[in-house]
């Protein structure tokens, strides 16, 4: 019993981890580098929309409600990152983001269903016939928020150290972070099978 638990949970941090996907990762610095320690409270919770938005679109898969064309979703996962990283660069150093809390929680969510769905396929060969989904699915979530909390932890670590060692002023590490993620993800979306087969 809990030999599965943890294989379950490991398989939700391996997603979350897995270099050949490390769209997952993109998004959440994106998501973390406006803010610093002090804000954990609310990247927590903006994590766990994330978490809450990704499980919901897994769910409505696993149980066949919902069924999505797969080139679409893997044409708007690299797209929703881009619209996160460039709001970024628009707003670094300006104060909105405490103003538009609300729709950033709104909009985190709306992603988590978008990337949820982008694994849905791979999900339902994992979960088989199994009996216990919704077990499954409860052990996979915690494993997908364990290594969201990881990555976000080291993506506020280094904008401390930057920030304070590096001297660089919080505008810059946003910008500076959020010019990277949107210079790797533009190939991503030129890549994706949905251009490719137009």
């Amino acid at each position: 019993m809990l030999e599965n638990f943890w294989f379950n949970v490991k398989y939700g941090i391996n997603h979350v981890l897995d270099p050949n996907g490390y769209d997952h990762v993109l998004f959440l610095m994106v998501l973390a580098v406006p803010y610093v320690f002090k804000d954990w409270k609310r990247v927590l919770l903006l994590v766990s929309m994330f978490t809450l938005g990704h499980t919901l679109s897994l769910v409505l898969a696993a149980y066949g409600i919902v069924s999505v064309n797969g080139e679409l979703v893997e044409f708007l996962i690299p797209v929703t990152i881009l619209i996160a990283a460039i709001y970024n660069v628009f707003t670094a150093g300006k104060n909105a983001k405490n103003n538009k809390i609300n729709l950033l929680f709104l909009t985190t969510l709306f992603f988590g269903i978008i990337h949820g769905f982008g694994f849905a396929r791979e999900f339902k060969m994992f979960a088989g016939q199994s009996e216990n989904r919704i077990e499954l699915l409860i052990e996979f979530a915690l494993g997908i928020e364990i290594a969201q909390v990881i990555i976000v932890f080291v993506v506020l670590f280094l904008g401390f150290l930057c920030q304070t060692i590096f001297r660089f002023s919080r505008r810059d590490w946003i910008m500076v972070l959020s010019s990277i993620v949107i210079g790797l993800i533009i190939p991503m979306i030129l890549g994706s099978e949905l251009l490719s087969n137009t």
